[in-house]
This record gives structure tokens, sequence and C-alpha cells, in this order.
């Protein structure tokens, strides 16, 4: 049976259709904006992944060139290789809001798999693979606690849209989307330019009501078409063995609950599951999983309560305040900028390098390519957390967690125009206990100040948690690992004093109210504001020069049709200036060069040489000049590269001359003056006018 829902949206018609494609899947729907169309699939396996104790689920987001009408750049012509960062960024959205909604024992393999099949580059595809994937899922016989749907709000003028054109997002100063259920919020990603914690509020509870007609097509969808839920039957609990594991393992972790360094915190855990383990190994053998899965249970359950009942953190930190905060700049002595952050047990060397238009990032997507001058990259590398392990590229948490860095100092960059280089920031975290990716903002904007880097203000940014049970709610700042992993949200809010720049937010409850987040955002503000502060502290605005080890950068205008000259036959005369003074070239279209090298001598040397090639000739004015082509009538004399001029037989000599070669031939070097230039460019020389002359006496 075909079922097909729709709903207007934003002036279109957005459509979710299930049981025409794909029906072989689990659960199959094809969700339609515009002329941008997305397949999504959801399959799970029939049998139980034995032996593990979390959900096997994978996402994948997959935008295959001929939606776009392109062919892959690759040596392969073929899509599906490894994954864009776009794609990555994509399938942790849709991954993120959906995980917590599975039986917390579902242990069945399952892949929910997006693609875009059709791309009118205007309706964006991501939005439209979240709502697909809630809808695979709610026709499937998964169980899933859905539905679940996403919209991206964006802002034109003041006025709120729902899923915006690529067209109205280019005008908008506000990029979110949020993914929720009926009752309440459960995922927002954003950026803005500087939008204040009320705004931002607005625009995430207008996305809440613009979704429910989705929520209202996956019911109709799944009532018309949907599968019978598969059972999974609940874990047996021996309630005898729980008791003595909450009997023996309170008093050990109520020690270990109440340790605030993080290293010692860990050996102390340790050592309590084993002592719990080593008591009842004997009576309890073969249990060893189940009592560490119970001690962890139980953990968790006593962090909470503390938080809760008590109103301490394991740390002893208030609930509003943020760990104690170093910043240190210029610690690398031949990086172009550098800071170390640290702010309790998370710290972050992060480095700025300067570099030219060449060193810009190629972005190859569906609709289109387009080069990146702003680039961060975040490394998470084992030793960071104690760790021994092998290193091998950036993961999706890794992709991430620089993206969401990159967006939080995206709007404070200057103008290509203002600032000629291209910047690259790298994360190197040192070690880890709560939001590295915040350590990596502040740590990056104090890297780029001291490189020199002109940002419009100094941005920071600060993870925020929760703990709720009932009425009993606690929004904790700047919260720390074990906090953030026993806790119900992590949301990292980043910006200026003067707004937010970029939040993102994941829920482990079914939902968040306004109320709750209302509240989360302004503690945030303040915390923000307490790092700004220390941040200031270290460095309070850009340096006015950048490092002495940068590339020298310098720009010149020069008239498109004298591009071709600056060149030369093959590149030749470009490549002779660069190769003379040791700089960089770089020449486009419009007639922009760019001339980049070590150090300011080189670069003067190369622009000297542009000029000289590309100088007009001046009437009145002496040229040693080159003859370049000898004709009965004259000869033709180069008095600078790619420009020459005639030398009339008449103007060889004072006399008479009866042939040219009498005075000139080929390659002769000869000092004439400039009688006129014509509207279309053509010179003409005089050698009679510069006799007696010499350049010297000019």
């Amino acid at each position: 049976m075909i079922k097909k829902c729709s709903i207007e949206l934003n002036g279109q018609t957005l459509t979710v259709e299930s049981g025409r494609i794909a029906k072989q899947a689990s659960g199959s729907v094809v969700v339609t904006l515009g002329e941008t169309m997305v397949l999504v699939t959801a399959v799970a396996t029939d049998e139980v992944r034995a032996g593990i104790d979390f959900l096997p689920l994978t996402v994948e987001y997959q935008e295959m060139s001929y939606a776009g009408g392109r062919i892959p750049g690759n040596f392969f012509r073929r899509d599906m290789g490894r994954p864009g960062e776009r794609e990555t960024l994509t399938s942790r959205l849709i991954d993120r809001p959906i995980r917590p909604l599975f039986p917390d024992n579902y242990h069945y393999e399952t892949q929910v798999i997006a693609s875009v099949f059709s791309t009118d580059k205007e309706n964006e595809a991501d939005v439209l693979a979240m709502l697909g994937a809630s809808a695979a899922l709610e026709v499937s016989d998964i169980p899933f606690s859905g539905p679940i749907a996403g919209v991206r709000v964006g802002r034109v003028d003041g006025r709120l849209i729902a899923n915006p054109t690529l067209s109205q997002l280019a005008e908008s100063d506000i990029n979110l989307i949020v993914a929720g259920n009926r009752t309440g919020i459960v995922m927002v990603e954003a950026g803005g330019l500087f939008v204040s914690e009320s705004e931002m509020i607005e625009a995430i509870f207008y996305g809440h009501e613009a979704m429910q007609p989705m929520l209202d097509m996956q019911e109709e969808l799944k009532s018309a078409i949907g599968k019978s839920k598969r059972e999974i039957p609940p874990e047996p609990v021996d309630e005898e063995l729980h008791k003595k594991i909450v009997e023996l393992g309170n008093p050990l972790l109520r020690e270990v609950i109440t340790t605030a360094d993080k290293m010692l915190r860990q050996q102390k855990g340790r050592d309590a599951r084993n002592s719990v383990v080593e008591a009842l190994s004997e009576t309890y053998e073969g249990k060893k999983s189940e009592i560490k899965e119970s001690l962890h249970d139980l953990e968790k359950k006593m962090v909470r309560e503390m938080i809760l009942n008590e109103g301490k953190r394991i740390d002893g930190r208030p609930f509003s305040e943020v760990r104690p905060i170093e910043c240190v700049v210029g610690v690398l002595p031949r990086a172009h900028g550098s800071a170390l952050f640290t702010r309790g047990e998370t710290q972050a060397m992060v480095s700025a390098t300067l570099g030219t238009e060449r060193d810009e990032q190629r972005i190859e997507t569906m609709y289109g390519d387009h080069f990146r001058s702003f680039i961060l990259h975040y490394n998470f590398p084992p030793y960071s957390v104690g760790e021994a392990k092998r290193i091998g590229g950036p993961g999706r948490r890794d992709i991430g967690h620089g993206a969401l860095a990159r967006r939080a100092l995206l709007p404070v960059m200057p103008d290509n125009e203002d600032f000629q280089y291209c910047v690259r920031v790298v994360s190197e975290i040192l070690e880890s206990n709560g939001s590295s990716s915040m350590a990596t903002v502040c740590g990056g904007c104090l890297s780029l100040m001291d490189a020199g880097v002109p940002i419009k203000e100094p941005v920071a940014g600060v993870a925020m948690g929760l703990v709720a049970e009932g009425d009993k709610v606690a929004v904790l700042t700047d919260i720390i690992g074990d906090e953030d992993h026993y806790g119900d949200m992590d949301f990292k809010v980043t910006g200026t004093r003067d707004g937010i720049t970029a939040l993102q937010m994941d829920i482990k409850v079914e939902n968040i109210s306004r109320g709750v987040l209302e509240q989360a955002l302004a503690q945030a503000k303040e915390g923000r504001l307490f790092i700004l502060d220390a941040m200031n502290e270290a460095i309070s605005k850009p340096r006015t020069n950048v490092s002495e080890y940068a590339p020298v950068i310098t720009r010149i205008k020069i008239k498109p049709e004298k591009v071709r000259v600056l060149i030369g036959p093959g590149g030749k005369t470009i490549r002779e200036i660069s190769n003379a003074s040791e700089a960089r070239i770089d020449v486009d279209d419009e007639g922009t060069v760019t001339i980049s090298s070590s150090d300011k001598e080189s670069a003067e040397s190369a622009k000297k040489m542009i000029n000289e090639i590309l100088q007009e000739a001046e009437v009145g004015k002496l040229y040693m000049g080159k003859v370049v082509k000898i004709m009965d009538f004259g000869a033709f004399v180069e008095i600078f590269p790619g420009t020459d001029g005639l030398v009339h037989i008449s103007q060889l000599d004072k006399d008479r001359v009866n042939k040219v070669t009498d005075i000139l031939n080929e390659g002769d070097e000869v000092l004439v003056k400039v009688l006129e230039v014509n509207n279309d460019g053509k010179i003409r020389l005089s050698r009679k006018a510069a006799l007696g002359e010499s350049l010297d006496n000019v």
C-alpha cells in the first residue's frame, strides 16, 4: 500500500510518501520539498547482538553528486567514498535526537540511511532527512518512542521563517535546527550573528510550533501502513544480587563521587568495582558484567541524588560556578598565534596559522564547489584522558566539535577585503574533563588575537548540564565529564558580550521545557561573561601586527586586460617574477593580484617587477627599449615587457633614412621618446626626439 501525506511549509509543499520505494527495508519513506528529494530507510536485524550493553545504531547520510547534476571530482568518479564533512555532520544531526528514543534493552543491529537523490539547490536536505528518519522508524517494526521532527529556522528582516530556502538563509541572522516531539524540544543546533538569549528562545519555540504538522503526518502514515512493533522482553533482574550490590557498593561509591580530582576518582571507582566483584564472585559466578553494570547504575543514581537532594556537585562547586581558568598566549615560538587555555581539568593548546589564497580549503558538495578561508580542526589524542590506543583520522566526534567551534568563531572573523589571509586554527586537547569543544572556542579566540587577526569581538563558550527528577531540577554551569555522562542534558553556548554565535543542545530525557531552557541560557550567559573576563586578562584585543613568521601578503589591482600580459605565454612571465623575487603570485580574471612571500623585501621586489611590466606608456617620457621587429616602414620597439610601439622610419634620425636596417636591427637597444598613445592603445615612438638625451637626465 502506498501512502502519501502533504503539508504547506514556507510557501511550498512538503510531502512524505511510503510504500513505493525500498519496500524490503524495515521502514522507508521519501521526503520531498520543492525539487529536493531524500530517501530514508531503517533496517534492524532479526537477532540480538550478544555481549553488548549499548545501542548498536548507525546513521549514514549521503549526498549523491547526481542529485545536483554533478559528476564527482575524485579519481574514480564515484560517490560513496569517505563521507565529506557535511555528510558526517548531518549524520550526527540525525543520530542525536533519535538515539535516546530506543528502549534501554534494545540490542538489535539497526541502521538508518538517508540518501539525497535530488536537490533544487534551494531547499536543504538535512532537516528533510531528519524528518524521514523518524518517519521510517515509525512505519517500521522497530520499537521507537517517536515521532520527532526537525525544522530549520531563519530570521530575515526580523521575521522568523520555517525551513528557509538557501537564498533566504543567506540574508538570515539565525541558522537554527531544532528537533522535538509533541511536548518539547529534544535537540538544538544553531548559529547566529550575536543573537540575544530571548531571541534565540523565541526562534527555538517557533520551530517547535512549526514542526507539529510534521508529527501529524507521521502519525497518519503509521496509522495507515505502520507495522506492528516487535516485542522487546524486559531483562531479568536478580533482586537479591541487586540488594547486595547496593549494600556493598554504596559506601565505596560515596567516597568515589565526592572525590574532585578526575584521575583519583577514576582509580577509586575501579577499586570499588573490583572490590564488589571480588566479594560476590564466588556466590554469583559468571555475573561479573551484570555486577559492573549494576554498580554503574547505582553510581549514576547516587550522583543525581547528591545533586538534587543535597545541592552538591562531584567537585564541590556551586551549580553556577565556572572552574578556575588560566589563559596564556604566545606559548609556541614559531606559530603565528597560539594560546594555552585551561579550565579545571580541561586543557587545549590552540594555534593559528596564516596562509594565502592558495591555502584555502576546497569544499566539494552536490551544490557545487566553494573555498573556505577560515579552517578549524579539532584533535582529541588518547593521552588527554589517560588512554593508550591507536591514533587514526578524525572521527565523527572530532569533526562535530571542530564544526561547532568554527561556527562559534566565524561571525567575528574579518571580511576578506579587510584581512587577506587564509586562517587555520588547530586545537590539540591536552587534558579533558568536560567540554573540550568550548575550550577550543576560547583557546581559538585567544590564538586568533595573538596572531593579529582583527576579530570583531572576543568569543567564549561554556557547557551547561541538567539533572531533573520530577519537580526537582538542577541546571549546572561548566559541567565535568561525569556530570555530562550521568546528567540529562549537554547544552553548549558560545558568544560575545553582545550575543550568541553558536548553540548546541542534546538531551537524554523526552523533552525540555521552555522555563528550564531560559534558565540554562541565562546561567550560560553569566558563565560566558566570567570566562571572557578571564580571557581579557591574557589579551584584550588583537595584536596590531601579524607574526614576523607569517607570510607577507600584498594585493594590487591591475586592468583586467593586463592579466594576460602579467601571466605571459604559458605562464612564463609570472613564473619568472616568482623565481626572481621568491614570492608567490596569484591573479584572478578581475585583475586582483595577490603577492605572498616570507618577507617584506621579496614582496616589494615582486611588486616592483609587476609594476614595471604593466606600466602605461607616458607621452613625452624616455624609455630604453629593445627592437623586436623590423619592417620596411619602421621598427617595433618593446619599451617594457609586453608593451611595444612603432618608430616610423621618419622618426629614426634627424637626417633622411633610406633603409630601417641602416639605423636599427632586431635585438638592438635604443633610447626612444613616446610621441603619442592612441585610443586603441597603439604607441608612436621616436628615436630622433631622444637623440642627445639620456635616462640619467630625466
